[in-house]
């Protein structure tokens, strides 16, 4: 092992990954030129703040403050309801561009991207920070939103790099140099190292990712599982973690949550968010195959408290039909009445692909095969008019108001400009522009 494994050659791999700056309020500010350089937050049908651009961020607002608290700090602060139809085509754009680069791209959120630029310096004729340039201003030209972008010899480090220097910053880190950027990282500012992981490297004295990195491998495999032996490796230039081009088609779990307004406490329209969550849940589920063995639920109280239940399923399942016994059980033992409720959210648990259920002797599968048809039917309906075109009873009520009404009731701009053939629930993959894409 060599006892300085931070000294190798400075680029055996180039990967890149690509940090969207302050995503939803850029866009929003690419959508709307009149709001550049104010303080702009989105957020405003949940009460509290989704996104803040640099401009807002500069005056102490950040995610997660309420937008009375906001109105304090920052009485000029721009409050929209945040668009995510939009910020969809935005992002949908960006990895487009991306791809123009290198065909090795991994879409790691609606925001983050991470590619593989190793070999394409003679394509382009240039060095890989000339290509990471290049990408960051054609992103900027096309979309009217910043970018920042980390370079270097794993994902890990790419990472780092990103967040290095921020907004509309490119860094790049080839192995010689690695050192010079981990000696000041917080060892819980490390990419997949968490803080219960950061609490117990500081009992060995590990403050900085460059400690970490700089513990030999012994004391890494006597004192960590796998994930961290691999971001140890990643941290000393080496690649473990490979960039996926492949869409995500498996999931652990699949969670649906949504917040309305005015807050309610009327039992039947609470439980018609839970089944409307769940409907959501379900159809995701079903796109990918999977069956879920669990059950999660949870209300969130207007003063943010939050109460929940998990629950067993018999049998794995996909449908809502056969959830809403469970769901109904679980809703009965944490609802309270008179209380007033701002958010109901499901998670889909414990999935299992659907090829691979096993029913037991007192499963109905004949029942189970006949509501399997008439969920593809629901389906296909779906794909083909919109969604909620066919609803359970259970959610119905969710129609008697809008999602959100009041002051916190605006509707997004794509929402209500659409071309010409569209309808509320089909509309075109394009955005409301004033750039020019």
């Amino acid at each position: 092992m060599n006892s300085d494994p931070i000294t190798i050659h400075s680029w055996p791999r180039a990967i890149l990954h690509l940090d969207a700056d302050a995503f939803f309020a850029s866009c929003e500010q690419a959508i709307h030129p009149e709001l550049k350089g104010r303080p702009v937050i989105t957020g405003k049908e949940r009460g509290i703040v989704a996104a803040a651009s640099y401009e807002a961020k500069a005056m102490g607002i950040k995610r997660g403050v309420r937008l009375s608290d906001v109105k304090k700090i920052c009485p000029d602060a721009v409050i929209l309801p945040s668009d995510y139809e939009t910020y969809s085509l935005f992002s949908l754009r960006m990895f487009s561009i991306i791809r123009r680069f290198t065909p090795d791209v991994e879409e790691y959120s609606i925001d983050e991207a991470f590619a593989d630029l190793t070999g394409l310096r003679r394509h382009f004729h240039g060095s890989y920070d000339l290509i990471a340039q290049q990408m960051q201003d054609t992103v900027e030209k096309e979309l009217g939103i910043t970018v920042s972008i980390g370079v270097s010899l794993s994902k890990v480090l790419a990472k780092i790099g990103s967040k290095h220097r921020k907004p509309r910053g490119i860094t790049m880190i080839p192995g010689r140099e690695i050192h010079r950027y981990l000696g000041d990282l917080e060892i819980g500012s490390v990419w997949g190292i968490g803080p219960n992981t950061a609490a117990f490297l500081r009992k060995f004295g590990i403050t900085t990712a460059l400690d970490f990195a700089q513990k030999n491998e012994a004391f890494v495999t006597k004192h960590l599982s796998k994930p961290y032996i691999e971001i140890w490796h990643e941290l000393n230039g080496r690649s473990i973690y490979p960039v996926i081009k492949e869409s995500k088609s498996s999931y652990q779990s699949i969670s649906k949550a949504k917040t309305f307004t005015p807050p309610s406490k009327e039992e039947s329209f609470v439980f018609a968010q839970l089944s409307r969550n769940l409907e959501n849940a379900c159809i995701k589920a079903r796109r990918y195959g999977l069956a879920a063995t669990r059950l999660v639920i949870f209300l969130r109280r207007q003063d943010f408290a939050d109460s929940g239940a998990e629950l067993k399923l018999t049998c794995p399942s996909a449908h809502p039909s056969d959830l809403f016994g469970p769901l109904r059980e679980g809703f009965e033992n944490i609802y309270r009445p008179n209380t007033l409720y701002r958010q109901t959210g499901v998670v889909l648990a414990g999935l299992v692909a659907e090829t691979k259920v096993q029913y037991t002797f007192f499963d109905d599968t004949a029942k189970i095969e006949k509501m399997s048809k008439v969920y593809d039917a629901v389906d296909m309906l779906s794909e083909k008019f919109g969604k909620y075109t066919v609803q359970h009873a259970a959610s119905l009520q969710t129609n008697t108001q809008s999602q959100h009404e009041g002051e916190r009731g605006d509707t997004p701009q794509r929402k209500q400009e659409l071309f010409k053939g569209e309808n509320k629930r089909q509309r075109l993959g394009l955005p409301m522009l004033d750039v020019d894409v």
